[in-house]
Protein backbone atom coordinates (compact mmCIF):
# COMPACT_ATOMS: atom_id res chain seq x y z
CA UNK A 1 0.00 0.00 0.00
CA UNK A 2 2.82 2.38 0.86
CA UNK A 3 5.93 2.84 -1.22
CA UNK A 4 8.57 5.43 -0.37
CA UNK A 5 11.37 6.23 -2.80
CA UNK A 6 13.51 9.16 -1.69
CA UNK A 7 16.37 10.61 -3.74
CA UNK A 8 19.07 13.06 -2.61
CA UNK A 9 20.09 15.99 -4.80
CA UNK A 10 22.33 18.82 -3.49
CA UNK A 11 21.32 18.02 0.10
CA UNK A 12 17.68 18.62 -0.77
CA UNK A 13 15.36 15.68 -0.35
CA UNK A 14 12.96 15.16 -3.23
CA UNK A 15 10.16 12.70 -2.73
CA UNK A 16 9.95 11.07 -6.14
CA UNK A 17 7.20 8.66 -5.20
CA UNK A 18 4.82 8.57 -2.29
CA UNK A 19 1.97 6.23 -3.09
CA UNK A 20 -0.04 7.10 -0.02
CA UNK A 21 -3.81 7.80 0.11
CA UNK A 22 -3.54 11.32 -1.27
CA UNK A 23 -6.79 11.41 -3.18
CA UNK A 24 -8.95 12.37 -0.23
CA UNK A 25 -12.00 14.59 -0.73
CA UNK A 26 -13.47 17.10 1.66
CA UNK A 27 -17.02 18.43 1.63
CA UNK A 28 -18.78 20.97 3.83
CA UNK A 29 -22.53 20.57 4.21
CA UNK A 30 -24.90 23.52 4.46
CA UNK A 31 -25.09 23.21 8.24
CA UNK A 32 -21.27 23.35 8.53
CA UNK A 33 -20.60 19.63 9.02
CA UNK A 34 -17.34 18.59 7.38
CA UNK A 35 -17.03 15.28 5.52
CA UNK A 36 -13.68 13.71 4.64
CA UNK A 37 -13.60 10.72 2.29
CA UNK A 38 -10.32 8.79 1.95
CA UNK A 39 -10.88 6.03 -0.65
CA UNK A 40 -8.39 3.14 -0.81
CA UNK A 41 -9.68 0.49 -3.17
CA UNK A 42 -6.99 -2.05 -2.33
CA UNK A 43 -8.26 -2.40 1.25
CA UNK A 44 -10.69 -5.05 2.41
CA UNK A 45 -12.07 -2.90 5.25
CA UNK A 46 -13.69 0.49 5.69
CA UNK A 47 -13.94 2.71 8.76
CA UNK A 48 -16.55 5.31 9.62
CA UNK A 49 -15.42 7.78 12.28
CA UNK A 50 -17.18 10.81 13.73
CA UNK A 51 -14.89 13.28 15.47
CA UNK A 52 -16.01 16.29 17.48
CA UNK A 53 -13.57 19.08 18.32
CA UNK A 54 -14.28 18.98 22.03
CA UNK A 55 -12.98 17.29 25.15
CA UNK A 56 -12.09 17.99 28.74
CA UNK A 57 -10.43 21.35 28.02
CA UNK A 58 -13.88 22.68 27.08
CA UNK A 59 -15.22 21.96 30.58
CA UNK A 60 -15.23 24.18 33.64
CA UNK A 61 -14.29 22.80 37.04
CA UNK A 62 -17.81 21.62 37.84
CA UNK A 63 -18.23 19.99 34.42
CA UNK A 64 -14.90 18.13 34.58
CA UNK A 65 -15.50 14.56 33.44
CA UNK A 66 -18.67 15.37 31.50
CA UNK A 67 -17.15 15.04 27.99
CA UNK A 68 -15.89 11.54 28.77
CA UNK A 69 -19.13 10.52 30.51
CA UNK A 70 -21.09 11.75 27.49
CA UNK A 71 -19.00 9.53 25.21
CA UNK A 72 -20.17 6.51 27.23
CA UNK A 73 -23.79 7.57 27.05
CA UNK A 74 -23.93 7.50 23.25
CA UNK A 75 -23.87 3.70 23.42
CA UNK A 76 -26.75 3.45 25.92
CA UNK A 77 -29.67 3.49 23.53
CA UNK A 78 -31.30 5.54 20.77
CA UNK A 79 -34.83 6.17 19.61
CA UNK A 80 -34.42 3.41 17.01
CA UNK A 81 -32.28 1.05 19.11
CA UNK A 82 -33.53 1.52 22.67
CA UNK A 83 -31.04 -0.71 24.50
CA UNK A 84 -27.26 -1.01 24.63
CA UNK A 85 -27.53 -4.64 23.62
CA UNK A 86 -29.44 -3.67 20.46
CA UNK A 87 -26.49 -1.56 19.32
CA UNK A 88 -23.91 -4.13 20.35
CA UNK A 89 -25.66 -7.08 18.67
CA UNK A 90 -26.11 -5.25 15.40
CA UNK A 91 -22.50 -4.09 15.21
CA UNK A 92 -21.16 -7.50 16.27
CA UNK A 93 -23.21 -9.16 13.54
CA UNK A 94 -21.42 -6.94 11.02
CA UNK A 95 -18.02 -8.09 12.28
CA UNK A 96 -17.40 -4.57 13.55
CA UNK A 97 -14.51 -3.32 15.61
CA UNK A 98 -16.03 -0.28 17.30
CA UNK A 99 -15.29 2.04 20.17
CA UNK A 100 -14.99 5.66 21.19
CA UNK A 101 -12.40 7.81 22.93
CA UNK A 102 -12.18 11.18 24.63
CA UNK A 103 -9.15 13.46 24.75
CA UNK A 104 -8.65 16.98 25.99
CA UNK A 105 -9.55 18.54 22.65
CA UNK A 106 -11.27 15.78 20.67
CA UNK A 107 -13.87 13.04 21.05
CA UNK A 108 -14.44 10.32 18.46
CA UNK A 109 -16.74 7.40 17.69
CA UNK A 110 -15.92 4.78 15.11
CA UNK A 111 -16.74 1.43 13.52
CA UNK A 112 -14.46 -0.63 11.29
CA UNK A 113 -16.04 -3.35 9.18
CA UNK A 114 -15.51 -5.44 6.05
CA UNK A 115 -15.92 -3.14 3.05
CA UNK A 116 -19.29 -4.50 1.98
CA UNK A 117 -20.78 -3.72 5.42
CA UNK A 118 -19.87 -0.05 5.68
CA UNK A 119 -23.33 1.38 4.89
CA UNK A 120 -24.95 -0.90 7.49
CA UNK A 121 -22.32 0.08 10.06
CA UNK A 122 -22.83 3.76 9.31
CA UNK A 123 -26.54 3.32 9.91
CA UNK A 124 -25.82 2.25 13.49
CA UNK A 125 -23.02 4.75 14.15
CA UNK A 126 -24.96 7.70 12.76
CA UNK A 127 -28.02 6.69 14.75
CA UNK A 128 -26.22 6.55 18.09
CA UNK A 129 -24.57 9.91 17.37
CA UNK A 130 -27.75 11.70 16.27
CA UNK A 131 -30.52 9.95 18.18
CA UNK A 132 -29.14 8.90 21.58
CA UNK A 133 -31.69 9.35 24.34
CA UNK A 134 -29.48 9.84 27.46
CA UNK A 135 -32.03 8.33 29.82
CA UNK A 136 -31.64 9.30 33.47
CA UNK A 137 -31.69 5.68 34.63
CA UNK A 138 -28.78 4.86 32.31
CA UNK A 139 -26.85 7.93 33.48
CA UNK A 140 -27.14 6.85 37.10
CA UNK A 141 -26.07 3.30 36.26
CA UNK A 142 -23.15 4.35 34.07
CA UNK A 143 -21.77 6.67 36.74
CA UNK A 144 -20.85 3.57 38.72
CA UNK A 145 -18.99 2.16 35.72
CA UNK A 146 -16.97 5.35 35.32
CA UNK A 147 -16.12 5.47 39.02
CA UNK A 148 -14.67 1.98 38.56
CA UNK A 149 -12.75 3.22 35.52
CA UNK A 150 -11.25 5.98 37.68
CA UNK A 151 -10.33 3.38 40.30
CA UNK A 152 -8.76 1.16 37.63
CA UNK A 153 -6.43 3.91 36.43
CA UNK A 154 -5.61 4.84 40.01
CA UNK A 155 -4.18 1.31 40.29
CA UNK A 156 -2.10 1.78 37.12
CA UNK A 157 0.72 4.18 38.11
CA UNK A 158 2.33 4.21 34.66
CA UNK A 159 -0.98 5.54 33.27
CA UNK A 160 -1.83 7.72 36.26
CA UNK A 161 1.55 9.42 35.86
CA UNK A 162 0.33 11.35 32.80
CA UNK A 163 -2.44 12.95 34.85
CA UNK A 164 -0.07 13.92 37.66
CA UNK A 165 2.40 15.36 35.14
CA UNK A 166 -0.13 17.42 33.17
CA UNK A 167 -1.65 18.75 36.39
CA UNK A 168 1.83 19.94 37.36
CA UNK A 169 2.61 21.28 33.89
CA UNK A 170 -0.62 23.20 33.27
CA UNK A 171 -1.91 23.75 36.79
CA UNK A 172 -4.94 22.34 38.55
CA UNK A 173 -7.01 25.43 37.74
CA UNK A 174 -6.53 25.19 33.98
CA UNK A 175 -8.64 22.68 31.99
CA UNK A 176 -5.50 21.14 30.43
CA UNK A 177 -4.32 20.28 33.93
CA UNK A 178 -7.46 18.36 34.88
CA UNK A 179 -8.05 14.64 34.43
CA UNK A 180 -10.14 13.66 31.41
CA UNK A 181 -12.18 11.25 33.53
CA UNK A 182 -13.03 13.96 36.04
CA UNK A 183 -13.60 13.46 39.75
CA UNK A 184 -15.79 10.85 41.39
CA UNK A 185 -17.80 13.65 42.99
CA UNK A 186 -18.55 15.22 39.62
CA UNK A 187 -19.30 11.93 37.89
CA UNK A 188 -21.88 10.90 40.50
CA UNK A 189 -23.54 14.34 40.45
CA UNK A 190 -24.28 14.72 36.72
CA UNK A 191 -27.91 14.68 35.59
CA UNK A 192 -29.48 14.55 32.14
CA UNK A 193 -29.73 18.34 31.87
CA UNK A 194 -25.94 18.61 32.16
CA UNK A 195 -25.45 16.35 29.15
CA UNK A 196 -28.00 18.18 27.02
CA UNK A 197 -26.44 21.56 27.85
CA UNK A 198 -22.99 20.30 26.88
CA UNK A 199 -24.34 18.75 23.66
CA UNK A 200 -25.98 21.99 22.60
CA UNK A 201 -22.77 23.93 23.21
CA UNK A 202 -20.14 21.54 21.78
CA UNK A 203 -21.82 18.90 19.59
CA UNK A 204 -22.75 21.22 16.75
CA UNK A 205 -22.35 20.58 13.03
CA UNK A 206 -19.54 23.14 12.56
CA UNK A 207 -17.53 21.36 15.26
CA UNK A 208 -17.98 17.87 13.79
CA UNK A 209 -16.12 15.88 11.14
CA UNK A 210 -17.32 12.63 9.58
CA UNK A 211 -14.55 10.63 7.95
CA UNK A 212 -14.85 7.42 5.92
CA UNK A 213 -11.67 5.64 4.86
CA UNK A 214 -10.82 2.39 3.11
CA UNK A 215 -12.81 0.64 0.39
CA UNK A 216 -16.33 2.05 0.12
CA UNK A 217 -18.87 3.35 -2.44
CA UNK A 218 -18.22 7.09 -2.34
CA UNK A 219 -21.52 8.26 -3.84
CA UNK A 220 -23.69 6.17 -1.54
CA UNK A 221 -21.63 7.01 1.54
CA UNK A 222 -21.80 10.75 0.90
CA UNK A 223 -25.53 10.59 0.21
CA UNK A 224 -26.13 8.77 3.49
CA UNK A 225 -24.13 11.30 5.48
CA UNK A 226 -26.07 14.18 3.91
CA UNK A 227 -29.35 12.49 4.73
CA UNK A 228 -28.53 11.39 8.28
CA UNK A 229 -26.86 14.63 9.43
CA UNK A 230 -29.02 17.21 7.65
CA UNK A 231 -30.88 18.13 10.84
CA UNK A 232 -27.92 18.07 13.22
CA UNK A 233 -27.89 20.91 15.74
CA UNK A 234 -26.17 24.08 14.55
CA UNK A 235 -24.22 26.79 16.32
CA UNK A 236 -20.80 28.34 16.64
CA UNK A 237 -17.77 26.31 17.62
CA UNK A 238 -17.15 26.34 21.38
CA UNK A 239 -14.25 28.33 22.77
CA UNK A 240 -11.64 27.28 25.29
CA UNK A 241 -9.32 28.91 27.81
CA UNK A 242 -5.86 29.52 26.37
CA UNK A 243 -2.80 28.45 28.32
CA UNK A 244 0.02 30.89 29.03
CA UNK A 245 3.22 29.61 30.58
CA UNK A 246 4.09 31.34 33.86
CA UNK A 247 6.76 28.98 35.17
CA UNK A 248 10.08 30.47 36.28
CA UNK A 249 11.54 27.73 38.50
CA UNK A 250 11.73 23.95 38.83
CA UNK A 251 8.35 22.34 39.57
CA UNK A 252 8.14 18.99 41.40
CA UNK A 253 5.05 16.95 42.26
CA UNK A 254 5.21 13.68 44.22
CA UNK A 255 2.15 11.45 44.55
CA UNK A 256 2.82 9.12 47.45
CA UNK A 257 1.58 5.64 46.65
CA UNK A 258 2.65 2.13 47.57
CA UNK A 259 4.18 0.81 44.35
CA UNK A 260 6.82 -1.72 43.34
CA UNK A 261 8.57 0.91 41.20
CA UNK A 262 9.03 4.64 41.33
CA UNK A 263 7.47 6.11 38.21
CA UNK A 264 8.71 9.46 36.97
CA UNK A 265 7.99 11.87 34.14
CA UNK A 266 10.27 14.83 33.42
CA UNK A 267 9.12 17.43 30.96
CA UNK A 268 9.48 20.95 29.63
CA UNK A 269 7.09 23.37 27.97
CA UNK A 270 7.24 23.77 24.19
CA UNK A 271 5.29 25.55 21.49
CA UNK A 272 2.05 24.20 20.03
CA UNK A 273 1.42 22.05 16.98
CA UNK A 274 1.93 24.93 14.58
CA UNK A 275 5.28 25.92 16.08
CA UNK A 276 8.21 25.98 13.67
CA UNK A 277 10.17 23.46 15.78
CA UNK A 278 7.47 20.82 16.12
CA UNK A 279 9.22 18.35 13.81
CA UNK A 280 12.63 19.07 15.30
CA UNK A 281 11.20 18.26 18.73
CA UNK A 282 9.77 14.98 17.47
CA UNK A 283 13.14 14.00 16.01
CA UNK A 284 14.88 14.97 19.25
CA UNK A 285 12.49 12.75 21.22
CA UNK A 286 13.26 9.86 18.89
CA UNK A 287 17.02 10.27 19.30
CA UNK A 288 16.81 10.50 23.09
CA UNK A 289 14.17 7.90 23.86
CA UNK A 290 12.38 6.66 20.77
CA UNK A 291 13.59 3.08 20.52
CA UNK A 292 16.20 0.49 21.37
CA UNK A 293 18.96 2.46 19.64
CA UNK A 294 18.15 5.72 21.47
CA UNK A 295 20.56 7.36 23.88
CA UNK A 296 18.54 6.91 27.04
CA UNK A 297 17.66 3.30 26.22
CA UNK A 298 21.35 2.55 25.79
CA UNK A 299 22.51 4.37 28.92
CA UNK A 300 19.71 3.45 31.31
CA UNK A 301 18.52 0.01 30.21
CA UNK A 302 21.32 -1.62 28.25
CA UNK A 303 24.41 -0.37 30.11
CA UNK A 304 23.02 -0.26 33.63
CA UNK A 305 19.78 -2.28 33.72
CA UNK A 306 18.02 0.45 35.68
CA UNK A 307 14.69 0.36 33.82
CA UNK A 308 12.64 -1.95 31.65
CA UNK A 309 11.31 0.95 29.59
CA UNK A 310 12.49 4.51 29.09
CA UNK A 311 10.68 6.80 26.64
CA UNK A 312 10.88 10.33 25.30
CA UNK A 313 7.79 11.88 23.73
CA UNK A 314 6.12 15.07 22.57
CA UNK A 315 2.53 16.21 22.74
CA UNK A 316 0.96 19.32 21.26
CA UNK A 317 -2.12 21.49 21.61
CA UNK A 318 -2.88 24.57 19.49
CA UNK A 319 -1.06 27.05 21.73
CA UNK A 320 1.25 24.87 23.84
CA UNK A 321 2.89 21.49 24.16
CA UNK A 322 5.53 19.52 25.99
CA UNK A 323 8.63 17.38 25.60
CA UNK A 324 8.86 14.64 28.23
CA UNK A 325 10.80 11.59 29.36
CA UNK A 326 9.05 8.79 31.23
CA UNK A 327 10.25 5.67 33.02
CA UNK A 328 9.99 3.39 36.03
CA UNK A 329 12.86 2.26 38.28
CA UNK A 330 13.62 0.66 41.64
CA UNK A 331 12.98 3.17 44.41
CA UNK A 332 16.64 3.42 45.36
CA UNK A 333 17.67 4.06 41.73
CA UNK A 334 15.59 7.19 41.14
CA UNK A 335 18.33 9.74 41.85
CA UNK A 336 20.91 7.80 39.83
CA UNK A 337 18.53 7.58 36.84
CA UNK A 338 17.62 11.27 36.97
CA UNK A 339 21.31 12.21 36.97
CA UNK A 340 21.91 10.13 33.82
CA UNK A 341 18.94 11.71 32.05
CA UNK A 342 20.01 15.26 32.82
CA UNK A 343 23.57 14.49 31.78
CA UNK A 344 22.31 13.34 28.36
CA UNK A 345 20.01 16.32 27.96
CA UNK A 346 22.80 18.72 28.80
CA UNK A 347 25.17 16.89 26.45
CA UNK A 348 22.81 17.09 23.48
CA UNK A 349 22.43 20.83 24.02
CA UNK A 350 26.19 21.25 24.20
CA UNK A 351 27.36 18.98 21.36
CA UNK A 352 24.23 18.32 19.30
CA UNK A 353 23.56 14.96 17.64
CA UNK A 354 25.72 12.82 15.39
CA UNK A 355 25.19 12.45 11.66
CA UNK A 356 24.22 8.83 12.18
CA UNK A 357 21.62 9.69 14.85
CA UNK A 358 20.16 12.42 12.67
CA UNK A 359 19.80 10.22 9.60
CA UNK A 360 18.33 7.37 11.67
CA UNK A 361 15.74 9.71 13.18
CA UNK A 362 14.67 10.93 9.73
CA UNK A 363 14.41 7.48 8.19
CA UNK A 364 12.65 6.23 11.32
CA UNK A 365 10.02 8.91 10.88
CA UNK A 366 9.27 7.53 7.41
CA UNK A 367 8.73 4.06 8.82
CA UNK A 368 6.46 5.21 11.62
CA UNK A 369 4.50 7.33 9.17
CA UNK A 370 4.02 4.31 6.94
CA UNK A 371 2.87 2.11 9.81
CA UNK A 372 0.40 4.74 10.97
CA UNK A 373 -1.28 4.66 7.56
CA UNK A 374 -1.63 0.89 7.14
CA UNK A 375 -5.21 0.47 8.36
CA UNK A 376 -8.47 2.18 7.55
CA UNK A 377 -9.18 3.03 11.22
CA UNK A 378 -5.74 4.65 11.71
CA UNK A 379 -6.24 6.71 8.56
CA UNK A 380 -9.74 7.83 9.57
CA UNK A 381 -8.53 8.85 13.02
CA UNK A 382 -5.57 10.77 11.61
CA UNK A 383 -7.53 12.72 9.00
CA UNK A 384 -10.62 13.39 11.13
CA UNK A 385 -8.70 14.56 14.19
CA UNK A 386 -6.56 16.94 12.17
CA UNK A 387 -9.61 18.47 10.52
CA UNK A 388 -11.58 18.68 13.77
CA UNK A 389 -8.81 20.13 15.93
CA UNK A 390 -6.62 22.03 13.45
CA UNK A 391 -9.15 22.81 10.71
CA UNK A 392 -6.68 21.46 8.16
CA UNK A 393 -5.22 18.16 7.03
CA UNK A 394 -1.48 17.75 6.65
CA UNK A 395 -1.09 14.82 4.28
CA UNK A 396 1.67 12.26 4.97
CA UNK A 397 3.86 13.42 2.10
CA UNK A 398 3.77 16.97 3.49
CA UNK A 399 4.72 15.72 6.96
CA UNK A 400 7.66 13.93 5.41
CA UNK A 401 8.73 17.06 3.54
CA UNK A 402 8.65 19.05 6.77
CA UNK A 403 10.82 16.48 8.51
CA UNK A 404 13.38 16.68 5.74
CA UNK A 405 13.50 20.47 6.11
CA UNK A 406 14.85 20.05 9.65
CA UNK A 407 18.62 20.48 9.86
CA UNK A 408 20.95 18.79 12.32
CA UNK A 409 21.84 22.16 13.85
CA UNK A 410 18.13 22.75 14.57
CA UNK A 411 18.12 19.90 17.08
CA UNK A 412 20.99 21.39 19.07
CA UNK A 413 19.39 24.84 18.98
CA UNK A 414 16.05 23.49 20.19
CA UNK A 415 17.72 21.50 22.97
CA UNK A 416 19.47 24.64 24.20
CA UNK A 417 16.23 26.59 24.16
CA UNK A 418 14.02 24.14 26.05
CA UNK A 419 16.46 22.33 28.37
CA UNK A 420 16.83 25.10 30.93
CA UNK A 421 16.37 24.93 34.70
CA UNK A 422 13.32 27.19 34.93
CA UNK A 423 11.48 25.01 32.41
CA UNK A 424 11.72 21.72 34.33
CA UNK A 425 8.65 19.83 35.55
CA UNK A 426 9.01 16.48 37.31
CA UNK A 427 6.12 14.24 38.40
CA UNK A 428 6.79 11.18 40.55
CA UNK A 429 4.58 8.35 41.80
CA UNK A 430 6.03 6.11 44.48
CA UNK A 431 6.28 5.49 48.23
CA UNK A 432 6.93 8.27 50.70
CA UNK A 433 9.73 10.54 49.54
CA UNK A 434 10.65 12.75 52.47
CA UNK A 435 13.69 14.47 51.02
CA UNK A 436 12.33 16.60 48.19
CA UNK A 437 15.45 18.79 48.37
CA UNK A 438 17.58 15.82 47.32
CA UNK A 439 15.42 15.25 44.25
CA UNK A 440 15.27 18.93 43.33
CA UNK A 441 19.05 19.06 43.60
CA UNK A 442 19.46 16.81 40.54
CA UNK A 443 16.71 18.49 38.50
CA UNK A 444 19.00 20.92 36.79
CA UNK A 445 21.10 21.30 33.68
Amino acid sequence: MIDFIVSMQDNNVIITKLNLIMNYKKYTLRNGLRVVLVPMKEMTTATALICVGTGSRFEDKHENGLAHFLEHMFFKGTKNRPKTIDIAKELDALGSQHNAYTGKDRTAYYTKVPSNKILDAMDVLNDLFINSTFRSAEIKKESGTIVQEINMYEDMPSRLLYDVFEKLLYGKNHPLGRDILGTKENVTSFVRKDFITYLERCYVAKNTVVCISGNFPQGKVLAKIKKDFKNMRVGDKPTYKNFTKKQNSVALEIKNKKTDQTHFMIGVHTGGFDHKDRYALSMLANILGGGMSSRLWGEIREKRGLAYSIQAMTDFYPETGFFAIKGGVEHENLIKTLKIIFKELKQIGKDGVTDEEFERARSGFEGRLAFSMETSDAIASNFAEQEAVRNEIIIPSESLRRVYKVKKKDLQRVAKEIFIDENINCAIIGPQYKNMKQIKKVLKF
